[in-house]
């Protein structure tokens, strides 16, 4: 063996320094990475035909291995980090030589590309990047960042330290907005780092604050990190799952974890959403802090406020704070009670499986043994009692045709059930009292008649779904029944709206906060895929920024307006209506629905062109295009040239080699632990693409397939990543800021600023170490 390693050991040494060397070389890392993987496998390939690459592989044919397998212990946990003792036979690290294993990783690369880029699952996925990155870039080139950079500031800068904490509110609007850490960085770089120099800030908090709130892109959807990384657990979850039931004696992962081993990029999100908003939170409360501590180095910054309506603290309190607080605080409380939820009267013809959640009890004594392991004895007995149960009552937990009696039956003790109040009807009017609130804060002395009139159109909906709507009625009904509290409402909802366009907060905040809630909503909500939302939030953020364009001009965005409102009429009455017109029977009122459906696309379409014609007469789509091009280019690209160089590590067995090493480990706390460590170190030399597409394929098997809930395996992943792209002396957000930062802001002055930061960061995972809740209680409510 060359310098007493394994065969396989120096295999991957040679791939790592290949791909180092590649990256350090100055050439693009898109190309690098590839390269890396050729030259690689040429070095290899070389060593292996003279005879220098020896592999010590366990002797399967040995009595010694008989006697392990026949022992109850399984084949594939047999490895020669568990077992040293076992007896080992030389072999070359290309069983069947380079040139098979060439070409076996030729057709393998056709496939996964197929799989994963060009066709399959994940490619609808996939197209969400390219859609977010033109989200991001246009809400960035539109100077969009530059007014909540200055209405923020004018917010909190009278507060200890607010231009930090204004650093941070807009970092996190701009990781909702863009998920890219690059983007975010330079560009709070170049707009507030100047600003909080001049204005007395210290250049270690001022940087820190920047480089820290830059990277919340990384974890605050829509993260393109997650989107990536999701792209992946998915696949890695499902297939550690069906090999870790196999491995315990289970049929699939189905019977083994008693629910579908399933984890979406929509429920990354929900995921996300929390430990994210901590994070932000903690960055603000260190700088407010900071700032209480060392009133010199982060003073109170008065900013003239160009609005003439003096708001009381009172007034600010109660229709800013209290008001939604009770609006949304009732709303829940009348959904717990029963009285708002689900109006679909819709059965299935089938029946449904009975508890879903029940463990298969029906398996092998190795199988029920694990099985209670990780699920606990009483979780085992209850499922037994429940199939008992089911059996007892004639159930089967096979799915069978309904008779048109089951279906009566079913459909009446639905409609029986019905909550009084839509849940539709009651998020639409609910947000409707929030809008009027909130313009009745922003202008107090105004006269409160035409708010009220909307508010007791909002009461007039309430009373007449709870008396004239009923489960089974067509959406023409109850919109014919709901058209006078709506036109009462908009015509309010004009008036409000005249008054928010007053205030410089909410003209400036609420449209990019609209078009962020929108996204997330839906996918938060279960509403749409990623990908769907994704195109929506490219087109909202296009249409806002022709909005702006047109405003500088002293033109009327009256037109992108009209444009916004029929594409929220077209999704509202794409729920309330049945739009399939190839139908055998086509009630009129869907007819109708269609029609006016298809006037509001029209409507959102042109207005979308119009937006664009915009853009492009401003010289402002064609850098939009060009950004985004060359950002959705380089991930594509990486992405392909990382699926070449993780096929090298698997050709010569180095994926299989490190998963033993993984699994030889008895505690999956250390197992992760490790993973995490190297995931770590990695991040200073790595970009999250190089990461997520050629490391995490290697441990995922591994890391996917313990006990750990995916969700939060993922989230960890990404704040671990999070945290390593800002430690010095190689985080990659340090040289960001470091290529936008004044002369007179040291590599020093950044190095001393992020420090607590980085702690912070620390002290969050290790947060979510303890307390995986944050990660999980989004999507179980949810869920729920």
């Amino acid at each position: 063996m060359l310098f007493g390693l394994d065969g396989v050991e120096i295999g991957l040494i040679i791939v790592f320094l290949s791909l180092f060397s590649g990256i350090l070389s100055g050439f693009p890392v898109a190309f690098a990475i590839p390269g890396a993987g050729l030259i690689s496998f040429a070095v290899i390939a070389w060593l292996d035909t003279q005879g220098l690459l020896i592999h010590e592989a366990i002797d399967q044919g040995s009595q010694a291995f008989r006697d392990l397998v026949n022992s109850g212990v399984n084949r594939d946990a047999i490895s020669h980090f568990r077992y040293p003792d076992l007896p080992t036979i030389a072999q070359p690290v290309f069983d069947r030589g380079w040139e098979t294993a060439m070409d076996r990783n030729l057709s393998f690369i056709v496939n996964r590309m197929n799989e994963r880029v060009f066709a399959g699952q994940s490619i609808e996925t996939l197209l969400a990047v390219l859609m977010f990155v033109m989200m991001g870039i246009t809400l960035e080139r539109s100077k969009i960042a530059n007014d909540l950079l200055t209405t923020m500031a004018r917010v909190f800068g009278p507060l200890p330290g607010g231009l930090a904490v204004s650093v941070v509110v807009v970092g996190a609007f701009l990781a909702a907005s863009t998920g890219i850490v690059g983007a975010t960085v330079v560009t709070m770089g170049l707009l507030s780092l100047p600003t909080m120099l001049r204005n007395g800030y210290s250049p270690e908090l001022s940087t820190g604050v920047i480089a820290a709130s830059g990277t919340l892109g990384q974890i605050i959807p829509p993260s393109i990190v997650i989107v990536l990384l999701g792209t992946l657990a998915g696949d890695l979850y499902s297939s550690a799952q069906e090999t870790r039931a196999q491995l315990y004696g289970c049929t699939d992962a189905l019977t083994y974890l008693g629910r579908p081993a399933v984890v979406s990029v929509g429920t990354l999100f929900q995921a996300a959403l929390l430990p994210g908003i901590l994070l932000a939170v903690l960055y603000a409360g260190y700088a407010f802090v900071y700032a209480m501590l060392n009133p010199s180095k982060a003073p109170a910054v008065h900013i003239d406020n160009p609005d003439g309506e003096v708001i009381t603290r009172t007034e600010g309190l109660t229709w800013f704070l209290a008001m939604p607080v009770l609006i949304i605080g009732g709303l829940m409380l009348a959904a717990e009670g029963g009285l708002i939820g689900g109006q679909d009267a819709t059965v299935s013809n089938y029946t449904q499986v009975e508890r879903l959640d029940a463990l298969r009890t029906n398996v092998s004594p190795e199988c029920k043994a694990a099985m209670i392991e990780l699920h606990g004895q009483s979780r085992w007995d209850e499922s037994v009692a429940a199939r008992e149960a089911l059996k007892e009552s004639g159930g089967t937990e096979e799915s069978r045709e309904l008779t048109a009696e089951e279906i009566t039956a079913a459909r009446a003790e639905k409609i029986a059930n019905a909550a009084p109040v839509g849940s539709g009807v009651a998020t639409l009017f609910g947000l409707v009292l929030l809008t009027l609130a909130i313009a009745r804060g922003v202008k107090p002395s105004a006269s409160a008649g035409p708010l009220l009139v909307g508010v007791a159109g909002v009461a007039l909906a309430f009373a007449l779904d709870a008396l004239w709507i009923h489960p089974g009625m067509t959406g023409a009904s109850k919109v014919a029944i709901l058209i006078v509290p709506l036109l009462i409402t908009l015509w309010s909802l004009k008036h409000a709206s005249v008054r928010m366009a007053e205030n410089d907060l909410i003209r400036v905040v609420f449209p990019p906060l609209v078009l962020i809630i929108a996204v997330l909503g839906s996918i938060l909500g279960g509403i749409t895929n990623p990908t769907p939302a994704a195109a929506l939030g490219a087109g909202g953020a296009i249409m806002l920024a022709a909005y702006r364009k047109l405003k500088d001009e002293g033109g009327s965005g009256q037109f992108i307006i009209w444009a916004t409102l029929a594409l929220a009429a077209l999704i509202l009455i794409g729920i309330n209506f049945d739009l399939r017109m190839n139908q055998s029977v086509v009630t009129a009122g869907n007819v109708v629905g269609f029609v006016v459906a298809y006037a509001a696309y029209m409507v959102a379409g042109i207005g979308l062109i119009y937006a664009c014609i915009v853009l492009f007469r401003n010289g402002v789509l064609q850098p939009i295009v060009r950004e985004t091009a060359k950002v959705t280019s380089m991930v594509f690209t990486i992405l392909i040239g990382s699926q070449l160089l993780n096929l090298v590590v698997i050709s010569f067995g180095g994926e299989h080699y490190i998963q033993q090493f993984l699994r030889s480990f008895d505690n999956e706390f250390t197992v992760f632990l490790l993973v995490m460590l190297v995931l770590f170190l990695l991040g200073f030399v790595l970009d999250f693409l190089e990461i997520i597409y050629i490391v995490v394929p290697i441990v995922g098997p591994v890391i996917y397939g313990g006990s750990f809930d995916p969700k939060w395996v993922t989230i960890m992943i990404a704040v671990n990543l999070q945290t390593s792209f800002l430690t010095p002396p190689f985080g990659f957000a340090l040289f960001y800021l470091r290529g936008v930062a004044p002369a007179s802001v040291t590599t020093g002055h950044i190095y001393r600023g992020i420090i607590p930061f980085v702690l912070i960061q620390v002290a969050g995972l290790a947060l979510l170490w303890f307390a995986p809740g944050i990660v999980t209680i989004v999507p179980d409510l949810i869920g729920r």
